[in-house]
């Protein structure tokens, strides 16, 4: 089969199109032929190798030569002991464990898999797992009179973050690069933020920040709550991490503020609520861009430099 490969971390350049072997299901796992496999910023850690995070399992070379979580596609092939899926039925899910979305085949336990609904592409299907159920859990609490902060709203977790905390009757500001915001507004923001024009941390009192690309100190996002919020991080530098994890939670119980790093639950459980919500109509999927297989360095470039508006997919026919 095809796939994209990578032995050593480092940019676009390291990465190459090859033929390896079709993997095989072991027990309680799933081969799946791959449709679509949507980017995420973890891809672009994992590629990079940085936060020192991103290198774990693999200190001094990648532990998945082939990247690519978020997949959609068909099962080709079961494992002993699989009872939820047979061949030929359509599924999707988040592969954060196992990876290797950027070929024709992957492998997949059968537990990070859901059936995906007849009423989305593969490539809608694609953009959800990863991207929504941060997005579900990074808003959870948002509501009527409560004032929300996305940083970092402009891509796939921001896109599914604005639209939540503003079904939900939230207040809404929206913080990326003076590219996206026009689109951050068509998403349903209240307010947008151009982070090189205008510091959020000095903006206003937030209620819930939900921030997706932490590198500031806990001092500043301590300032940016209101007393009783919440501040929850995802990504971003580790010594941002760190910081939050130790220093942010003293500070937030000291001042009646709450500072922590989003927990993620994964799983289907997670992320097929949003998936109906989507099929109802209720929440919209933007995908920017799809790729091929042969432009995933140029994909995973888009959406390590910042310009994605929403998700991007790399469609496998």
């Amino acid at each position: 089969m095809r796939a994209v490969v990578y032995d050593r971390y480092g940019g676009p350049e390291v990465l190459s199109v090859a033929e390896v072997a079709v993997p095989s299901p072991g027990e309680k796992q799933v081969l799946v032929r791959v449709h679509a496999t949507s980017l995420n910023l973890s891809d672009w850690e994992c590629l990079r190798g940085t936060p020192l995070y991103a290198r774990l399992g693999g200190l001094r070379a990648p532990a998945n030569r082939i990247l690519g979580s978020d997949i959609a596609g068909r099962v080709v092939a079961v494992g002993a002991g699989v009872t939820r899926f047979r061949p030929g039925e359509e599924v999707y899910g988040d592969n954060l464990a196992l990876k290797g979305g950027f070929a024709e085949y992957a492998v997949v336990a059968e537990s990070a898999l859901a059936r995906k609904p007849a009423a989305l592409t593969f490539a809608e299907a694609a953009a959800l797992p990863q991207a929504g159920v941060i997005a579900l859990q990074g808003v959870a609490g948002a509501g009527p009179d409560t004032s929300v902060l996305v940083n970092g709203a402009g891509g796939g977790s921001g896109s599914f973050a604005i639209q939540l905390a503003k079904r939900a009757g939230a207040h809404v500001t929206g913080v990326d690069n003076a590219s996206k915001l026009d689109f951050m507004c068509s998403l349903g923001a209240d307010e947008v933020i151009d982070y090189r024009e205008q510091d959020f941390t000095r903006t206003g009192s937030y209620d819930l920040i939900l921030d997706l690309v932490a590198y500031r100190s806990v001092f500043a996002y301590r300032r940016a709550l209101a007393r009783g919020g919440r501040y929850r991080c995802v990504g971003g530098t580790a010594r941002a991490l760190l910081r939050v994890t130790t220093a942010g939670v003293a500070i937030g119980a000291m001042t009646g503020r709450r500072l922590s790093v989003l927990a993620v639950r994964q799983g289907p459980a997670h992320f097929t609520p949003l998936a109906e919500r989507c099929v109802a109509g209720e929440i919209d999927i933007h995908i920017d861009r799809t790729f091929t297989l042969d432009e995933v360095p140029s994909a995973l470039a888009h959406v390590g430099e910042g310009h994605a508006l929403g998700k991007v997919v790399i469609e496998i026919p």
